[in-house]
């Protein structure tokens, strides 16, 4: 797009240097992945075969046409699409805080005469779409506490102080109708696989039917990909047997998500979780969800106990589906990474480790791991089962009230969207008007 814009500007007489500098001016660039694989690669013979003559058409060599989609002097013959971005775009960002200081170190390399921290990409944490993911159960809850406009001022911290107001039964009791819908979704999927012959016995196990609604829930959703690391929770098998198993304060581990076609590894993660979660020795508390589409992500978001989230340090660009459970009263129990640099407050959920980045991953699975074992069984477990006469976890419910006072406005769409537009849109939306009033000989 911003190749075919400097086109076009060309073409109506611009010189080639003034034609870059007002697409530039006009273009907002993001930058998401800082994974490799996340940033398209594309040899000049092929960018040759459909854009010859491009150079031409621009009044450049074609050695200055491939020098804007060159990473660093080494590609001699490959074009870098992000590169070729943050050469053609004067304001780029990338989507959390501590993302945007990845970019910078990454891509470092454009602007080699700056400081590191003086690269100039910014941030914009990302943000999720509040109406589309609260539960019914807890818009009424919301409705009544906050008011019946709350969705219009969902952004407005101050709003959200009221959740204190809401009587800690009646928030116990969504959260348990909202559990009690995940376990009908889970096993009516598996009866109905049953009933068409699909599954063996072994799998009706895996896919959940023996799930129970009393039992603590943790949900690890997202894509199988190996930076996510979704076996970390098996590194050791028999202390997370004793974890799961516990008579008194059992846990229950609900898997889904799927892998990318070509992603062999992944493929094998995912299949390595599916076969823990037939063996008879976790008695059907872990289960794989199959065919994970949008309708099941929101049961999920809204009816597990808590949200795990592990990647690999610096790996995570934002992540949203905590957030989206975070909604609906869903703790978090993440890496430091991502939009949980940022979220995390103590009071709010829990972080696995420290923010510290090891040099082996040997190393930082083993630790985080043991950090995750440590948090459920002194921690987590025992503040849920904490519960008064009428099963009312006082504890808990403090927990679910602070996730949802310090997440919801922060990061949600109606945050992000003004940030992008007061940051970003508005003044390319000037660049824009000086550009068209130089065109027509104004000051």
């Amino acid at each position: 797009m911003m190749l075919e814009r400097l086109r076009e500007e060309v073409s109506r007489g611009t010189p080639y240097a003034e034609a870059l500098r007002r697409v530039r001016a006009t273009t907002i660039f993001t930058t998401h992945t800082p994974v490799p694989a996340g940033h398209d690669l594309f040899p000049d013979q092929l960018v040759e075969k459909y854009l010859n003559g491009y150079w031409d058409a621009l009044g450049i060599s074609r050695k200055t046409f491939f020098e804007l989609g060159r990473q660093d002097g080494t590609e001699d013959q490959i074009l870098n699409m992000t590169a070729l971005s943050l050469r053609t775009a004067e304001r780029c960002n990338a989507v959390s805080r501590l993302n945007g200081q990845v970019a910078r170190k990454m891509w470092h390399v454009l602007w080699p005469e700056l400081r590191e921290d003086k690269v100039p990409i910014s941030h914009v944490t990302n943000g999720i779409h509040v109406p589309t993911w609260v539960a019914p159960e807890m818009n009424r809850i919301y409705q009544k506490y906050l008011g019946q406009d709350w969705v219009m001022r969902h952004d407005d911290a101050k709003l959200w102080e009221q959740v204190s107001d809401i009587p800690d039964d009646e928030l116990w009791m969504a959260r348990r109708l909202l559990k009690g819908k995940l376990m009908d979704a889970i096993r009516g999927r598996a009866q109905k696989c049953w009933a068409c012959g699909d599954l063996a016995p072994q799998q009706m196990v895996a896919s959940g039917a023996l799930l129970s609604p009393e039992t603590l829930t943790i949900g690890f959703v997202r894509r199988f990909v190996e930076y996510k690391r979704p076996a970390l929770i098996f590194q050791d098998i028999e202390r997370l047997k004793l974890i799961v198993n516990d008579q008194l304060r059992p846990v229950q581990i609900v898997f889904a998500g799927k892998s990318h076609p070509a992603d062999l590894p992944a493929k094998h993660l995912l299949h390595h979780v599916y076969v823990l979660a037939m063996a008879r020795e976790f008695q059907g508390r872990i289960a794989f969800v199959e065919d994970y589409d949008m309708h099941m992500a929101h049961h999920l978001v809204q009816g597990v106990d808590i949200w795990l989230n592990n990647p690999r340090r610096l790996q995570e660009a934002c992540g949203s589906s905590g957030m989206k459970a975070a909604l609906n009263g869903v703790p978090h129990l993440s890496v430091l990474d991502g939009w949980w640099y940022e979220g995390y407050n103590s009071a709010n959920g829990w972080a696995i480790g420290d923010s510290r980045k090891m040099p082996d991953q040997g190393e930082e699975d083993t630790a985080d791991a043991e950090a995750l074992y440590r948090l459920l069984e002194e921690e987590i477990v025992p503040l849920y089962y904490k519960q008064d006469r009428s099963g009312v976890p006082h504890g808990w419910i403090s927990l679910m009230k602070e996730t949802i006072r310090s997440v919801v406005p922060v990061f949600c769409s109606r945050r992000m969207l003004k940030e992008y537009t007061e940051l970003f849109y508005i003044p390319a939306a000037l660049s824009l008007e000086a550009t068209h009033n130089s065109r027509k000989g104004h000051p």
